[in-house]
């Protein structure tokens, strides 16, 4: 009896959460109608004319929406390949390093990025890479004749965010690659020791195999959030003049449907890219099952 009272505790702990998910996740689902309506917020869901597939023909002809893919796709890909392949470097590096102090406060620092908030990392950024900025102000000083305004550039726009991106974030990632070499086997690097292994073999006979299997399951798990490029950064970034390089599929729903009143064509594009992560979420679970041993059910 004190055992099933007990578990009663525990589920009622859990009311909770199910309460917000069921008013901010599930609730909010009914309004997917909008995507096979033309949707008028005075007529409402009931009454407002059916189009069918009308709406989602825009996701394939519209130019801003197939620009918005393109976007998504090539900032989400690259930021992917770069949260690997950097915090795997820094974890490699931070535990060739013999000093505890030095290791501990270099893992704090680059750890804190990631609670800030991306308003406040937008705002930073921005003034460093504004005209007068500190950014141009140091070109200027090496011989810049005229400052670059990085901010309007289609140019330097993307490459800043997926930079940006990366400072905020590797600290975070790395932590995990850092457990996952604090779990090799010792022995195996006194071996390697006996035998004459430089450092750079250590690392690439001993370290690299350890924690390969944990490189490909967060690999493998990362290509479901191939087309999230990242809302709060590029929404607290851009303006109107890096539209064509700086616009994902996030902030094109949110300027359609929010910005413009276009309800039924920006939820048609947001249940298109809720179907499409979808499948490669199932896609990504099943191939970490396969090749990482990795599964949820």
């Amino acid at each position: 009896m004190k055992n099933k009272s007990s578990v009663f505790y525990y589920h009622a702990m859990l009311i909770p959460g199910v309460v917000l998910l069921l008013i901010f996740s599930i609730m909010p689902m009914f309004g997917l109608i909008m995507a096979f309506q033309t949707f008028n917020p005075i007529l409402g869901f009931f009454q407002s004319p059916f189009v069918g597939l009308d709406n989602f023909k825009a996701v394939f002809t519209n130019s801003e929406i197939t620009q918005a893919m393109y976007n998504t796709l090539v900032i989400a890909i690259i930021k992917i390949i770069l949260q690997m392949l950097v915090p795997i470097t820094f974890a490699i590096l931070l535990n060739e390093c013999r000093l505890l102090w030095f290791k501990r406060g270099v893992q704090t620092i680059v750890y804190m990025p990631f609670f800030l908030s991306w308003v406040i990392v937008a705002e930073m950024f921005s003034h460093m890479f504004a005209l007068n900025g500190m950014v141009n102000t140091m070109l200027m000083a090496l011989g810049f004749k005229n400052p670059i305004m990085f901010m309007a550039s289609n140019l330097w726009f993307q490459p800043i965010v997926i930079g940006v991106d990366v400072w905020k974030n590797f600290g975070f990632n790395a932590v995990i690659y850092i457990a996952a070499i604090t779990g090799i086997d010792p022995n195996l690097y006194e071996a390697a020791d006996i035998d004459g292994a430089t450092r750079w073999q250590k690392v690439k006979f001993v370290t690299l195999p350890g924690i390969i299997s944990t490189v490909v399951l967060l690999g493998v798990l990362s290509i479901g959030g191939i087309l999230n490029a990242g809302f709060d950064e590029i929404f607290n970034m851009y303006n109107p003049l890096v539209y064509k390089s700086g616009d994902i599929l996030d902030t094109l729903v949110y300027r359609i449907g929010i910005g413009q009143l276009q309800y039924s064509v920006g939820t048609a594009v947001g249940l298109f890219k809720s179907v499409v992560s979808f499948v490669l979420i199932t896609v990504s679970f099943k191939l970490a099952h396969k090749f990482a041993g990795y599964r949820i059910f």
